[in-house]
């Protein structure tokens, strides 16, 4: 998987195809946060996202409050956002069923 910085551009149309996610204000991450109905359903949701992070080696900065999960992704040796993190993004979408 590349591991290369996207362009603006690029950066823009995948964000916008993308749903859900926001580009973070330092420019370099994009974030989402998830809520659910309950504790357990933000915990299900967790361990979906932790076994898709490993298959990908690629880990989100994530927090859980209760039954919000708050979730921001970038690759750090990239410097900013790659391909890399619109996959597991797609992934975690698919989990939380948007």
């Amino acid at each position: 998987m590349a591991r290369e910085k996207l362009g603006q551009e690029e950066l823009k149309s995948a964000l916008d195809a993308l749903g859900g996610w926001t580009l973070a204000a330092d420019g370099l991450s994009m974030q989402r946060s998830f809520v659910f109905k309950n504790f357990s359903e933000a915990f299900a949701f967790m361990t979906r996202v932790a076994m898709a992070a490993e298959q990908l080696d690629h880990h989100p900065d994530w927090s859980n409050v209760y039954k919000t999960v708050d979730v921001t992704l970038n690759t750090h040796d990239a410097g900013g956002l790659t391909e890399l993190d619109f996959k597991l993004a797609k992934r975690i979408n698919s989990y939380f069923g948007s």
